[in-house]
């Protein structure tokens, strides 16, 4: 029987987003690959078509975002157990917060069965400045978790500097990767002309400053910040019809997100384009992206507005911090500093010809070094470290 992996996340859009290049990897070294992960999220659009091109197992299980929905995560727990015991699963990926709880508790029951846990933090719940809650709880279960996991990855500083504190399991390793990988190919500087193309196919005029924020509709996302900015802008006095500002992407902070839209009366300016799937094309022609999180692992989003050229208006955070260097490729500034995102995109606004140009072969600059080449590299290390695990616990009948 070929080796069975498991890769468990929460929600089906997972896969599409950041393991399409893992998959490859395990298919070249021999791998069957099963996916588990809630299929009856309709947001997605990563259709199963997709999935069956990529010639992996898909199973639906009850796993929920929020760790509260006990019984529906309970139950996945339990489908998790089976899907493990029919397949002969020997290494379990997991990630999300909850994906990743529900990975580890396998990883402890079947610890005389010597199933091999590989977990990826995109970004620990604990951090520098976080609350007093996740700086305690959240600590102490992700150093409670560890003791069940054999390879811990992380994509940034900060978390590989907590995750070398940990314990893991008799032999374990902690590796970082530069994110999930970013294809230059994909995300590449527009020529003016597709720029232009771009622009027009949205109804954005070549005089008009357009800005744009990228990622889920939700209180992290922390889109409500750039609204206020151009309103603080406008009650200071200053002219902002010349200003679109593009949401794109979809989440139940949507609606609230509309609502402020019109009570702000930012509605020729603020416009949201909902979830897309070609947001390259956006970014292509926009003159900054604005990625005012309050907290970010790492935030593909803006890595892959600098791999276009175009300069980032960012909130400062152990993310950010990876790329981001103020007046070089972009601006940087709290996640609440609305005078600093207001002074950001002025400068953006009023940026002369040759310092665009600059700023643009800086910020393409700055995303090289997060290319998916060198995320792949050392996810392969990663998965031949879990064979070799698996194949000594295979071995010894145990884990160690």
């Amino acid at each position: 029987m070929d080796k069975q992996i498991l890769i468990l996340t929460t929600t089906r859009d997972f896969l599409g987003k950041f393991e399409t290049g893992n998959v490859k990897i395990l298919k070249e070294m021999g791998y069957s690959v099963h996916y588990a992960a809630n299929m009856e999220d309709q947001r997605d659009l990563f259709y199963e078509k997709d999935m069956e091109e990529l010639g992996i197992y898909v199973h639906h299980i009850d796993i929920e975002r929020s760790p509260y929905m006990v019984r529906n995560n309970k139950r996945a727990f339990h489908q998790l157990t089976e899907i493990v015991r029919k397949y002969r699963i020997s290494v379990v990926h997991c990630h999300t917060p909850v994906g990743g709880v529900l990975g580890r508790l396998l990883g402890r029951y079947f610890a005389g069965d010597g199933v091999k846990i590989i977990y990826t933090a995109h970004g620990f719940h604990f951090y520098k400045g976080a609350p007093l809650i996740n700086n305690s709880v959240y600590y102490c279960a992700e150093r409670l978790l560890a003791h069940y996991t054999d390879i811990l990855v992380v994509i940034n500083e900060e978390d590989y500097t907590s995750a070398t504190r940990f314990r893991l399991r008799k032999g374990g390793r902690v590796y970082r990767v530069p994110g999930v990988g970013l294809d230059t190919d994909r995300y590449h500087i527009f020529t003016d002309e597709e720029r232009l193309r771009g622009r027009k196919a949205l109804g954005i005029k070549e005089d008009q400053l357009f800005i744009v924020s990228l990622g889920e509709i939700n209180e992290n996302k922390n889109q409500i910040a750039v609204l206020r900015a151009l309103a603080f802008m406008r009650e200071s006095g200053q002219d902002i019809s010349g200003v679109v500002y593009g949401i794109c992407g979809d989440g139940f902070f949507r609606e609230y997100i509309e609502k402020q839209i019109r009570n702000m009366r930012l509605e020729d300016q603020a416009k949201v384009f909902g979830y897309r799937r070609d947001v390259q094309e956006i970014l292509g022609c926009a003159d900054a992206s604005v990625f005012p999180s309050k907290r970010e692992g790492l935030g593909m989003a803006a890595l892959e507005s600098l791999a276009m050229g175009v300069p980032v208006i960012a909130s400062d955070n152990r993310g950010t911090r990876e790329y981001m260097k103020d007046g070089q490729n972009g601006y940087v500034c709290g996640a609440q500093d609305i005078k600093g995102f207001a002074g950001g995109i002025n400068k953006i606004w009023f940026m002369n010809e040759d310092e665009k140009k600059k700023m643009k072969v800086r910020c393409r600059e700055t995303a090289e070094r997060f290319e998916k080449r060198y995320t792949e590299k050392i996810m392969r290390e990663v998965y031949i470290t879990a064979d070799k695990m698996a194949v000594e616990a295979k071995r010894h009948g145990k884990t160690g």
